[in-house]
């Protein structure tokens, strides 16, 4: 009967010892340096970002709307706040609120420039892709 033992030292090589009836032999199985395997490595990417939609694309002035996403990889309680592109530069609005025990958020807002808005949330030192909701 033969038992088959291994051992990995990080960084040098990973040996099977291989001891039976006949003898002891040694045999190399990886000489490179362990790796650590991540999400990443399975198909998923683990970096944070947060998501933003509306869920209207369109909507009169002053019309309530929703803003909802999720807050990959930020901890639950992280604050998120709504911005506005005004000028070419994006203004903070005073919507905000803190992502749930899920990662996610889901706000009530309301718009009074006329026009096309282009909106994105901010929250964790990230930005979400901006998107656009249509004030008429």
């Amino acid at each position: 009967m033969e038992r088959i033992k291994k051992a990995t030292v990080t960084g040098i090589t990973t040996a099977a010892l291989l001891a039976g009836s006949v003898g002891v032999s040694l045999a190399v199985v990886d000489s490179a340096p362990s790796k650590t395997v991540t999400a990443r490595d399975n198909g998923r990417d683990e970096r944070p970002a947060l998501t933003a939609r509306a869920t209207k694309r369109g909507v009169a002035a002053w019309q309530q709307f929703r803003v909802y996403g999720s807050a990959r990889q930020l901890p639950p309680g992280t604050r998120v706040r709504l911005q506005q592109r005004q000028d070419g530069q994006w203004t903070t609005l005073p919507a905000s609120m803190n992502t749930t025990r899920k990662a996610t958020y889901k706000m009530r807002v309301y718009l009074g420039f006329k026009g096309r808005n282009t909106l994105r949330i901010v929250g964790g030192g990230m930005a979400s892709a901006p998107f656009t909701v249509t004030v008429r």
